[in-house]
């Protein structure tokens, strides 16, 4: 493969052999000498008074260090971090410390922490903790939470309601009164994007070690935000920022759960610091799945507008966001600030947007892959799927007429979103060509004449990926880079990125090594340790490569121009003239006269041959903060089928058309878009975090939350159309989310489609659509 082809190729990725061979490390991997390790006592209800909390009979336990309660925390460690506090949560309501104090309220609230020798001494001493509770009435259902009289989980509040956004309405709703007096369709459906567990097959740990020595805390953390976690923790525990190193190793998976600073760090670095010995936490998959972050969770109340011709009129969303028991980094804004701004999705359409976010007795919620816009992208596909059902018109003729046209760019939307560029007509014409859609209509009509249930489904999505434009944020939402040419010719790039299975290694080693012309082998990525990579905001929203990779882009551009001087001097000619190709700098007409990557490296760090007035070395550092968002987009289309008999749904095939502009690996974004298809189809067809009326979770292990296997899918029919962005240098927008945004619509449109229903809620179980097929017999 020639140098100049390594942007757009196919690379395989560079990481996958140290994790497919056992050879990389991972925070359970971490020992260190003297290692304590912790265990955490849970509330076993969902809401509770702590009537007796006594902890002498566990401290004796031959073997325990250390027993500690919310009470032993006061005053050295701060509350749990919240990123932007709306309404009752800036005066204090679901603002939390580690440990619960007084009160539990919910199941797997962390009550107190043992730090024993080993982990199964740790657990042991659990048992003997003596502690009583009084049981409360538990908020469970998140519309119940918002009734007069409904358990309160705050007393000092009146209600469960955190915050609330109802904007008047007068204006749409004489559009939705001009569309009925014209003769249009105006349709009313409730949603639900059920509650989810993120399941990364690495769940959360964490490894503290304070040194009293320096006084410098290192922690070892399974994150998504290495400096963003070295910052917030600096001050929770009171030190000061060099004082404190954070190390990610690799990290398996997140989703956005391990976008958060956990109790359990925050524990974990209190207990070192005053023990003077390292501390270890790793999570237990029942654990995991009960207080790791949860997402989705979201009810929407749509009401849409439209003329007999299929022309949207109006959408009105209202939309009420389940946040748990407490708020956590991004829990209050999911839906408000990553949701609501494409709540229009591909389509010129006016739309009506109001809020309520409510606190519940349940695990928080916080981001989850997509992170709002899938929540979004169900609303409004929906809606354009209720609308073709009612005026008996095919769904994909209801939204081509309702796109937004490519002329239309930039284009803002009635939800005060810009969008950069798009082609939405032509990601849904090669997705309908893949799938020979007239040729499946007509397999359709056969197969229900036998008696077959067959459906098709169509979503046309968007999403809102890149964070983030200056401003917008309480921090700048900016990526960094450093790269250094060594002597030898390596390129050393140290980013602030931080990779949990996205292909950065791979992807950033391409950029430089394209940008040099030198073989990608030549390149090496550092990334996860605060002392050694400049600061950075992390990897979440799908931004690693529009923002991190656009800084990495912007530091090599920096360093070639100085490369092109030393060439000039060398070659005794002028910069301007002098051109990088196949490895070489030579003077543009006279190839013969040229000087090699590695000689201008050489030359550059000894020095003795430099021109006056440049400086030795070959590094700089950039920081990379785009002005806009990026928009990605595409078109999915499911087929399924539903067994009459058994009321089982069967994946047969689905086909993904999406558009992230410029592809810099395609293998890489293939693997993206299977990994989010799987996950958006496992929302649609099986998963679910379920509690019982008292908040007992239901779904307390992998036998209760059903997980898709592969086995169930069918292979993905994948392309993508190129639509490039203006906003950053690379031209590329985000890939990571895409998968969960466009599927779960396009799933719940083929099964409604395939029982002859306008709408059926998720997760479409089997018994579920037994007893639908059987009601309408």
């Amino acid at each position: 493969m020639s140098i100049a082809a390594l942007l757009g190729s196919p690379i395989k990725r560079r990481e996958d052999p140290r994790l497919i061979t056992g050879q990389a490390t991972y925070v359970d991997d971490i020992k260190l000498h003297g290692m304590l390790h912790m265990a955490v006592l849970r509330s076993p209800y969902g809401h509770a008074r702590i009537t007796r909390l006594a902890t002498a009979e566990a401290r004796k336990l031959p073997g325990v260090m250390a027993v500690y309660t919310a009470e032993d925390m006061k005053g050295a460690v701060g509350n749990v971090a919240i990123a932007v506090p709306l309404g009752k949560i800036a005066e204090g309501m679901g603002v939390h410390g580690p440990l619960a104090e007084g009160k539990v309220r919910f199941y797997g609230d962390p009550v107190a922490v043992v730090i024993a020798d080993d982990p199964y001494t740790a657990r042991d001493a659990l048992d003997l903790i003596d502690i009583d509770y009084e049981p409360l009435p538990a908020a469970i259902d998140v519309e119940k939470a918002m009734e007069p009289g409904a358990p309160i989980l705050y007393e000092e509040f009146d209600s469960n309601v955190a915050f609330s956004m109802h904007p008047p309405s007068d204006e749409m709703d004489q559009v939705f009164e001009k569309t009925r007096a014209d003769g249009g369709v105006v349709i009313k459906q409730r949603l639900v994007n059920q509650r989810l567990a993120p399941v990364s097959m690495e769940t959360r740990g964490v490894v503290a070690e304070y040194r009293k020595s320096d006084k410098s805390l290192t922690v070892w953390s399974s994150s998504q935000i290495p400096h963003l976690l070295r910052n917030i923790l600096s001050a929770l525990v009171g030190l000061p920022q060099h004082q404190v190193r954070v190390i990610v190793p690799e990290v398996g998976g997140g989703f956005g759960s391990k976008l958060n600073i956990y109790p359990e760090e925050m524990v974990a670095a209190f207990a070192s610091m005053r023990l003077g010995r390292p501390v270890k936490w790793i999570e237990s998959r029942s654990e995991n799945l009960a207080v790791t972050v949860h997402g989705r969770a979201q009810v929407d109340h749509i009401e849409v507008a439209a003329t007999r011709e299929g022309r949207v009129t109006g959408l009105k969303v209202h939309g009420i966001s389940d946040l748990g028991a407490y708020s956590q980094l991004f829990t209050d804004v999911i839906m408000i600030a990553f949701g609501f701004p494409v709540s229009c999705g591909s389509y010129d359409i006016p739309v009506h947007l109001s809020a309520d976010i409510v606190f519940t007795n349940k695990a928080p919620t916080d981001a989850y892959r997509g992170a709002g816009r899938p929540e979004a992208t169900y609303a409004v596909e929906r809606a354009m799927d209720l609308v073709a059902r009612e005026l008996g018109r095919d769904p994909v003729e209801i939204r081509r007429l309702n796109f937004i046209q490519p002329d239309q760019f930039p284009y803002k939307s009635s939800a005060g979103a810009v969008y950069d560029t798009g082609d939405y007509e032509a990601a849904l014409d090669k997705a309908l060509q893949i799938a020979d859609y007239k040729s499946l209509r007509a397999e359709q009509t056969q197969k229900r004449s036998e008696g077959k249930l067959m459906g098709i489904g169509v979503s046309s999505y968007i999403e809102i990926c890149g964070f983030g434009p200056k401003g917008s944020a309480p921090v700048g939402l900016y990526e960094s880079a450093r790269v250094r040419v060594e002597q030898s010719g390596t390129v050393m790039v140290y980013t602030g990125s931080s990779p949990h299975g996205q292909g950065e290694e791979t992807t950033f080693a391409q950029i430089v090594a394209e940008e040099f012309s030198i073989p990608v082998d030549s390149v090496m990525i550092l990334h996860g340790d605060t002392d050694s990579t400049p600061e950075g905001r992390g990897t979440y929203g799908s931004r690693t490569t529009a923002v991190g990779g656009s800084a990495v882009f912007n530091a090599v551009q920096r360093l070639k121009e100085k490369m092109k001087l030393i060439a000039s001097h060398m070659l005794e000619a002028s910069a301007s003239d002098v051109t990088l190709e196949d490895g070489k700098f030579s003077v543009a007409g006279s190839p013969q006269k040229s000087v090699a990557f590695a000689e201008i490296a050489a030359a550059a760090n000894l020095s003795n041959t430099l021109a006056p007035g440049i400086e030795p070395g070959l590094e700089t550092t950039v920081f990379f903060e785009p002005e806009a968002c990026v928009f990605p987009f595409g078109t999915h289309i499911c087929v399924v089928e539903v067994d009459k008999d058994t009321g089982e749904t069967q994946l047969k095939r689905f086909i993904a058309v999406d558009d992230c502009g410029r592809q810099l690996n395609p293998m890489i974004v293939q693997g993206q878009v299977h990994g989010g298809i799987a996950q958006g189809v496992g929302q649609a067809l099986w998963e679910g975090v379920e509690y019982g009326d008292d908040g007992q979770l239901l779904t307390a292990s992998l036998m209760d939350y059903a997980m898709p296997y592969a086995s169930e899918f069918p292979m993905f029919e994948l392309d993508h159309t190129v639509t490039l962005t203006p906003v950053n240098p690379l031209g590329v927008k985000g890939v990571g989310e895409a998968g969960t945004i466009g599927s779960t619509p396009a799933v719940a449109a083929a099964v409604a489609d395939a029982l002859g229903v306008a709408h059926i809620d998720m997760p479409f179980r089997p018994e579920k659509l037994w007893k639908i097929i059987h009601q309408q017999q």
